[in-house]
């Protein structure tokens, strides 16, 4: 276990030196010098070549690409992401907050789409081609081809507006939780459903779950031991669930007016604000490798078959 663990974390580094490197090199991808970008950005219609090289003395953009990787590497590492080209301020003030926001809206999403994912997946498996199971998968589908910011808008217009049951946007209290949760829930519940229902009945056809049936095995021992069996597809998706949802709450969190990392990415887009943009796009590259080392790890002490494969 100690070795796949450190094969493991052998991929990582690498991995995460590409995923900084190419955050870094975002500010290079317009057609424009970096620094004319920058002045543009800070509202200076007429730039002149004085301005863009004390821009890019102040910067650090004369230096070579590499010296400039290696010292935004270093202060990334300390959680230092730079200043702000439109506010001057630290980025790590405009961020933080939101990212405190948008984590916590996170973990209850992940939490309540596992538990979800899990409850649809048992019954919809132990119901195969059965009536409910039909049911489950056709509202499921149903419901995961529908576009989630218009189905936040519905809410928000007969839930918020007509019914003023909850609030229409912004975090105010817990109650602000709610429409958030259930629209990401129901989309991606929708999709991770089918992962745990396939691993279910998996483990159902398996010849030893088979034999146990065969045998007389009481049916709630047998539940528990397939369940064991799957609650490796519960994990996956439990820590791949976080950085998938951090990601893909930009519509969702503008839609509901949430002080989160959404609405401040699109701010940053459209004023072209790049430190802001690679902090953002970095935080969540980071979380995609963590957690999936992490589900892959967790996934290793529960099923031995996968340290053997390593080795």
């Amino acid at each position: 276990m100690f070795k796949f663990m450190l094969n493991r974390l052998a991929l990582v580094f690498p991995l995460l030196i590409v995923v900084t490197f190419m955050t870094f090199m975002m500010t290079y991808l317009t057609n424009q010098d970096p620094a004319v970008t920058i002045l543009h950005a800070q509202g200076i219609p007429n730039v002149m070549p004085q301005l863009i090289a004390e821009t890019n003395e102040k910067y650090g953009l004369n230096q070579p690409i590499l010296i400039q990787y290696k010292q935004w590497l270093f202060q990334t590492m300390q959680l230092k992401f730079g200043t702000s080209y439109i506010t001057g301020d630290p980025v790590s003030e405009r961020i933080g907050p939101a990212f405190l926001n948008t984590l916590k809206l996170t973990i209850i999403l992940s939490i309540t789409v596992m538990i979800t994912s899990i409850i649809m997946g048992v019954v919809s498996a132990l119901t195969s081609g059965m009536f409910a199971d039909h049911i489950i998968r056709s509202v499921s589908f149903f419901l995961t081809t529908l576009p989630s910011y218009w189905i936040a808008s519905i809410l928000i217009i007969y839930v918020s507006v007509k019914m003023n049951l909850l609030p229409i946007s912004g975090l105010t209290g817990p109650e602000s939780y709610i429409l958030p949760v259930f629209v990401i829930t129901i989309v991606y519940a929708g999709i991770h459903f089918r992962n745990v229902r396939r691993s279910m009945i998996e483990q159902l056809n398996e010849d030893h779950v088979l034999y146990l049936k065969a045998s007389g095995v009481p049916r709630i021992a047998l539940l528990h031991h397939v369940l064991r069996n799957a609650l490796q597809v519960a994990v996956s998706i439990f820590c791949m669930s976080i950085p998938m949802i951090m990601g893909g709450l930009v519509v969702i969190e503008n839609v509901f007016a949430w002080p989160g990392l959404g609405p401040l990415s699109i701010k940053a887009i459209t004023e072209q604000d790049f430190s802001v943009i690679q902090a953002y796009v970095l935080i969540v590259a980071v979380l995609f490798i963590v957690f999936n080392t992490l589900a892959d790890m967790i996934n290793a002490l529960l099923n031995p078959r996968l340290r053997e494969a390593i080795k």
